[in-house]
């Protein structure tokens, strides 16, 4: 129900206005909306993968909290993409679909609206997951120690030196 409420009140206005004034135009606008697509499905799906119920409910319940505004931002992007959603059957092109800003408009007015924001998601998928892998692989700038440590003195071994015994 939220994407067709999207549709019916900001998505003439979106593609018809602010689409045109975008940097870039159109396919811009476009490119901008599929760059954000990984990126939002990121926000909501990255604190739903440190929840762990077992541990605790609270914590989790937070987590759950704290990914809200990335499920609220891949509604408003979905409803973005929803507004160029054509009509299948031609018989229910109406005026409205031709109107500034209405789907049969914006498809008119920029054909490759669609491989610009399929190329743009993938290019932002792509950068986002290279990014997850190293910052996964990254090393501290100190190496890790090997040796572990000072033993303390045992009642057999005074000074702390096992295995060596004491000059005869």
């Amino acid at each position: 129900m939220p994407l067709v409420l999207f549709d019916m009140y900001w998505g003439h206005e979106l593609w018809g206005d602010v689409a045109p004034a975008w940097p870039g135009g159109g396919y811009g606008f476009a490119a901008t909306v599929g760059a954000l697509v990984p990126v939002v499905f990121l926000a909501w799906v990255a604190p739903l993968t440190l929840m762990n119920w077992k541990r605790s409910r609270g914590r989790s319940l937070a987590w759950v909290a704290a990914s809200l505004p990335g499920l609220a931002a891949c509604y408003l992007v979905a409803g973005v993409i929803a507004a160029t959603a054509r009509p299948k059957r031609r018989r229910n092109w109406d005026a409205d679909c031709h109107s500034q800003g209405g789907p049969c408009w914006v498809h008119v007015h920029y054909p490759w609206l669609w491989a610009v924001g399929l190329v743009a998601t993938l290019v932002a998928a792509t950068l986002l997951i290279i990014l997850l892998v190293r910052l996964s692989r990254r090393t501290p700038s100190t190496p890790p120690s090997t040796s572990g440590p000072v033993a303390a003195p045992t009642p057999r071994s005074p000074t702390g030196i096992e295995g060596r015994r004491p000059p005869a």
